[in-house]
């Protein structure tokens, strides 16, 4: 029953949150101010599927003006989790088969995030490094998912080199984002589904980094990631234990 409720009450949510989106986006279509906005939105669902988000250095550490951000990308549950950490001015990188979902696909391209064709490698790399190197000018951030698809509970996955090469081309740094796993933690029935922590790393310098050193880079990252994230799953796992008893 409490699997319904949940069920129910997000579609509803959602619907409104699109729908006054939609037209609130079409007084001022593709702006990079509004991707923020709505994250906070769809992110105040958290508490609705029992989660608790806690996030880490979102206030206490400026971010630089302009960068590129990177995220790992387990499930649709982001969009309640790390969704809420998307910055003021940021647009995010994500599939063309968004846009036919009903409603959000056509909010999410209002939004002024970028759309590309993952079967089309080399044309969205190279729509990803345009892009990038117009951020200064554009006074915008990027938000990448450097893994390409959801991972669905089999950890981080290997990372494309679109976004470190879009920012050694742009001279701007990288932030990496590391959510704790979500994967097979969310019981729609169960009343609390336990935390769930976002934390917001340092900034990675690219300044000193040339072209043909993006696969290192790139490598670099997603040992600092996987790092991270692997030590937040054990904080989760000892804070549950202690304190919920999961």
């Amino acid at each position: 029953m409490l699997a319904i409720i949940r069920i129910v009450l997000v579609l509803i949510l959602s619907v409104i949150i699109c729908v006054f989106g939609i037209v609130y986006c079409l007084l001022r279509p593709q702006q990079s101010y509004h991707s923020d906005f709505f994250g906070r939105l769809f992110g105040s669902m958290a508490p609705i599927f029992g989660i608790t988000v806690k996030i880490r250095n979102f206030s206490n550490n400026p971010l630089p003006k302009n960068c590129i951000y990177i995220a790992n990308h387990q499930s649709n549950y982001d969009m309640v989790t790390v969704a809420r950490v998307v910055q003021p001015r940021t647009i995010i990188v994500g599939k063309k088969s968004l846009l036919w979902i009903p409603l959000f696909g056509q909010l999410y391209w209002l939004c002024g995030n970028i759309l590309i064709n993952r079967n089309q490698s080399s044309k969205s790399h190279n729509i990803l490094i345009k892009i990038a190197k117009s951020i200064r000018t554009r006074d915008i951030s990027i938000w990448v998912f450097p893994e390409g698809t959801r991972s669905f509970g089999k950890g981080l996955l290997p990372f494309k080199i679109g976004a470190f090469h879009a920012a050694i081309s742009a001279r701007v740094p990288i932030i990496p984002v590391c959510v704790s796993n979500t994967a097979n933690k969310i019981k729609l029935n169960r009343w609390s589904n336990g935390l769930v922590i976002v934390e917001i790393m340092t900034p990675i310098a690219t300044q000193q980094y040339e072209p043909n050193r993006i696969r290192g880079m790139t490598k670099y990252c997603y040992e600092v990631m996987k790092t991270k994230i692997d030590a937040l799953n054990q904080e989760v796992v000892e804070f549950e234990t202690q304190v919920l008893g999961h």
